[in-house]
C-alpha cells in the first residue's frame, strides 16, 4: 500500500538504526590489497552489473579460478568469453562504463563486491595473456577500481547455498528447450521449437563452445 511505502532517507533510517558498524565502514578500500587479491584469484564466478540505454542488466561470468587477474592495486582484467553474442554488458559498457562485480567463492561465506569503470580492449598483447584451448578471447575488459569490500556471509548462510544436499535437482526445473518451446508455442508467426532436440544437444553444444 503506498502508505507504507519508503520514500526517504529519513524514512529509510527509522527502519534501519545505526546501520553503519566501524566493520562496514572500514572494509571498504579503494583499491586491491593483498587479501582481497587473494579472493579474486579463488573464484571461479562472479556477476556482472551494467548500466545501458534499455536499463540495468547482470550477466553471470565464470572460468577457472583467477580468470580474473589483479594488474595492479587498481587494475582488474576480465576475458570477454564465448557467450550468446547479445552483447548486453559490452554494449552497455559503451554506453555508461560505470560496473559493478560480486565474486562467489564456493565454500566460502563472504562475497567481494567492487565497483569501478570499465573499457574494452582488442590489445593483441593482452587478449594473448588469456588463451585458452587455442582461443583468444574477442575483447578484454579492463576495471578501473574505485571500490572494494567484501560482503558478510549471512545470505550465503540463509541460503544454505554450499550445501550438497540443498541442490535442486534438475528434472525438478523446466530446460532449456522447454522454456523455449513453450514461449515460440505462445508467438502466433513463430515455427514450432523442438526443445527436445534443443536439450540433447546442449550440453554437447556447450562443451565445444566455452572457449
Amino acid at each position: 500500500m503506498p502508505q507504507h511505502r519508503i520514500t526517504s532517507l529519513d524514512d529509510l533510517a527509522a527502519r534501519y538504526p545505526n546501520p553503519l558498524a566501524p566493520a562496514s565502514i572500514i572494509k571498504e578500500i579503494d583499491h586491491v590489497d593483498a587479501n582481497y587479491a587473494a579472493l579474486i584469484a579463488a573464484s571461479p564466478f562472479f556477476v556482472l552489473a551494467t548500466n545501458g540505454p534499455d536499463g540495468l542488466d547482470c550477466s553471470p561470468r565464470g572460468d577457472l579460478p583467477g580468470f580474473v587477474t589483479v594488474s595492479d592495486a587498481k587494475t582488474l582484467l576480465i576475458p570477454d568469453r564465448r557467450g550468446n553474442n547479445r552483447l548486453d554488458s559490452l554494449k552497455n559498457i559503451l554506453f555508461d562504463n560505470r560496473i559493478g562485480m560480486l565474486f562467489l567463492i564456493p565454500g566460502f561465506g563472504e562475497t567481494l563486491r567492487v565497483n569501478g569503470t570499465a573499457t574494452l580492449s582488442t590489445d593483441p598483447e593482452l587478449c594473448a595473456r588469456f588463451e585458452m584451448a587455442g582461443k583468444l578471447p574477442a575483447c578484454v575488459i579492463v576495471v578501473s577500481v574505485e571500490a572494494v569490500y567484501f560482503q558478510c556471509s549471512r545470505a550465503v548462510v540463509r541460503a544454505d547455498l554450499w550445501n550438497p544436499a540443498a541442490q535442486v535437482p534438475k528434472s525438478s526445473l523446466p530446460s532449456a528447450g522447454t522454456i523455449l518451446r513453450e514461449i515460440t508455442a505462445r508467438q502466433a508467426a513463430a515455427e514450432a521449437f523442438d526443445g527436445e532436440a534443443y536439450d540433447k544437444a546442449l550440453p554437447e553444444r556447450v562443451r565445444a563452445t566455452l572457449y
